[in-house]
């Protein structure tokens, strides 16, 4: 009777540690899985360009990320990870970046030249100051797609890179800001102030999306990257 009694309580225990394995695996493994897949599948994906262009039609920065949520969202993720949103380009902030450049005197909200991607410029821009030095900054680009997921929301895709030092381009002559070659270490820091920041729900990493690994942009700098594109889900704001 004892033996019964102890046979019980063993399985008993097996079985509930089966029940906690099962539970364990489906809760930290498969359902973040899943819902990473589902993330994955929003629509803007399927048509997602590699690279944007200049207004003449020459290749620029190479697309390194893209978030997933609201324009609020987007916004508001932003600001909270230290990032400005960047003055809209006219003849007087023209002046004054060239302005604060001569002279060395900081412009947090500086403007950003435009670039194109789905036929049209970017929809929004954002930059993190580097000390006072308005020649140094990282900033990024981000065009709204016209497809949204189920849940209604489009995908920003972002061209992120760092502006080290301004000159004049090589392709045009004009004075621009010159880029690091490194991209993948913008989309980095990108999206590590935003996991910081807790304005991600989730980052998805679109491995090898770039077959072209090496490139030039508009104003024929250099740029490298391993080829991969990471996608986050913004916090619903």
């Amino acid at each position: 009777m004892g033996d019964t009694k102890q046979s019980r309580w063993k399985r008993a225990a097996w079985l509930i540690a089966l029940v906690l394995v099962l539970w364990a695996a489906a809760a930290y493994l498969l359902m973040p899985a899943l819902w990473r897949r589902s993330t994955s599948r929003h629509p803007a994906l399927d048509e997602l360009p590699k690279i944007t262009h200049t207004a003449n039609g020459i290749p620029g920065d190479p697309l390194n990320l893209a978030l997933i949520g609201t324009e609020a969202g987007l916004h508001n993720s932003l600001l909270d990870a230290g990032w400005r949103a960047a003055d809209p380009l006219t003849w007087r902030t023209s002046l004054k970046i060239a302005r604060t450049t001569v002279l060395r005197q900081s412009y947090d909200d500086a403007p950003v030249s435009h670039l194109y991607l789905w036929g049209r410029q970017e929809d929004s821009a954002f930059e993190k100051p580097v000390g006072h030095d308005p020649r140094k900054r990282h900033h990024v680009r981000f065009w709204r797609s016209e497809r949204v997921d189920a849940e209604g929301r489009p995908l920003w895709a972002g061209a992120a890179t760092y502006d080290e030092r301004v000159g004049l381009s090589h392709t045009t002559g004009q004075i621009t800001h010159h880029i690091a070659p490194d991209v993948d270490a913008e989309r980095d820091q990108l999206m590590g102030d935003l996991q910081k920041a807790g304005g991600l729900a989730d980052v998805l990493i679109l491995e090898g999306y770039h077959e072209t690994r090496t490139g030039k942009n508009g104003g024929g700098d250099p740029w490298r990257t391993n080829g991969d594109v990471k996608v986050g889900v913004l916090v619903s704001q």
